[in-house]
């Protein structure tokens, strides 16, 4: 049996893990297989994110110390943790994509930002765009007025141009 210190510093590590993370979602991952698991995790091998069953009582431990003792009764029974420090999107939609594929694992709760969410709202979180496509609808969004701006000034040149060349022959014809 593990040393009281031993247990203690799996809680300190629970702990960092809960404060560094963006996004924490917990699962209840009965009834799947090893090879399933496997590719769950292999699906989340990305940079930030980590997905690890964890002894519940050391997790309630944590979770206290942290202040999230109201999640402790929702966290009964086998639980495997996804940590996100980074980009909390793409994380959850590999978890949904994943029980929409075997319709096996349970989403129970989660932790957005340092709030407490529901299941159906992360699924709307996994339903949004990826990162990048967000990120490029914003910047698409901020160049309009500037690429409109653009046009008008070209449309004003173009014009005074015309103009010009108009003049330009009206001369030479005559």
């Amino acid at each position: 049996m593990p040393k009281l210190e031993d247990k203690q510093k799996v809680v300190k590590e629970i702990e960092e893990k809960l404060q560094k993370a963006n996004l924490v979602i917990f699962t209840d991952y009965r009834g799947i297989s090893v090879d399933e698991i496997t590719e769950l995790r292999n699906n989340l091998r990305v940079p930030g994110v980590e997905y690890k069953v964890l002894k519940n009582t050391m997790t309630r431990f944590a979770l206290q110390n942290q202040g999230y003792s109201e999640l402790v009764e929702r966290i009964e029974g086998p639980n495997a943790v996804l940590f996100s420090n980074e980009d909390p999107v793409g994380p959850a939609k590999t978890i949904f994509d994943f029980i929409k594929a075997h319709k096996k694992l349970d989403v129970r709760v989660g932790i957005l930002e340092g709030q407490i969410v529901e299941p159906d709202k992360i699924k709307q979180l996994a339903e949004l765009p990826p990162r990048e496509v967000l990120l490029a609808q914003v910047l698409g969004t901020m160049q309009a007025p500037i690429t409109s701006f653009v046009y008008v000034l070209n449309a004003n040149l173009t014009g005074l141009v015309r103009a010009l060349d108009q003049v330009k022959e009206q001369k030479v014809a005559s």
